[in-house]
């Protein structure tokens, strides 16, 4: 399995950045090719203290292959280029892993 997470720092209007998050940036993120497995949430901790991020999005591949085919596909482009439309350039991180199950 190979996994794309996406963390977002806090953006100045929240209730704004999950209306385009949900609406029209998660929806293009289901279209991507080959996708096994998305899952996205607005960061809280344990203690309730602020977190250090407002939201964390992962995406799995079978592999490594599909993670990259389906980032330079048509979909992918799209989904990159609407990241402007709600996210600062440098307002979130992006990390890639190959994952290994536990159990």
């Amino acid at each position: 399995m190979y996994r794309l997470t996406v963390v977002y720092d806090f953006p100045p209007d929240e209730e704004k950045f999950l209306k385009h998050y949900r609406e029209v940036h998660a929806v293009l993120a289901t279209k991507l090719p080959k996708l096994v497995a998305f899952d996205w949430g607005v960061c809280e901790s344990p203690d309730g203290a602020k977190p250090p991020f407002f939201l964390v999005a992962t995406l799995d591949w079978a592999s490594k292959e599909d993670a990259l085919a389906a980032l330079g596909s048509p979909a992918g482009k799209e989904a990159n280029a609407d990241l402007a439309n709600f996210a600062s350039p440098d307002g979130f991180k992006m990390t890639f892993a190959e994952i290994t199950k536990a159990r």
